[in-house]
């Protein structure tokens, strides 16, 4: 928490840039320093996702891989981060593998955009259940969804890079 808040704007919104991937994020939570605790951090988080534009949403989703589509080689915190979130897949059916690619295909045909979920402690079964689920919600509905989920994994990644709260 020291170096978070002692380091520069942009410093510090690179050291919190693997959390989530919106600049705007980065920027807003940093412009809310200091912080006292993991727990402040997040209380400043949380909010900003319903404030960000779809644009800066995007930004974030570009750096999230298919669920199912796990780094082989996790060369950035992101990536060995998904990785660990995505971990419920590793021991999958190829018949679970494969219904979960043709539903990324299906949901982004549908909503433009990769199919975010927070992955971690869930099954590859549940995951394409809650991807199957989601396929019917409105695109209004599901972008709501989205910041939801957003939040979620951005949560994770915060307690992963500052400690528990």
């Amino acid at each position: 928490m020291d170096a978070l808040n002692a380091v520069e704007a942009d410093a510090a919104a690179a050291m919190i840039h693997p959390c989530c991937a919106s600049t705007a994020w980065a920027r807003a939570v940093v412009a809310g320093r200091p912080y006292k605790d993991l727990d402040e951090v997040i209380a400043a988080s949380d909010p900003v996702f319903k404030d960000l534009s779809w644009a800066d949403v995007e930004e974030a989703l570009a750096a999230h891989p298919r669920i199912g589509d796990r780094p082989k080689i996790a060369v950035s915190t992101e990536k060995r981060w998904s990785r660990g979130e995505q971990a419920g897949i590793a021991d999958a059916d190829q018949e679970v593998l494969t219904a979960l690619a043709d539903g990324n295909a299906v949901y982004e045909a549908r909503f433009g955009h990769v199919y975010l979920v927070c992955a971690s402690g869930r099954s590859a079964e549940e995951l394409l259940g809650i991807l199957q689920d989601r396929l019917d919600n409105d695109p209004a509905h599901e972008r709501d969804m989205v910041r939801d989920e957003l939040a979620a994994i951005t949560r994770l990644r915060l307690t992963k890079l500052l400690g528990t709260p």
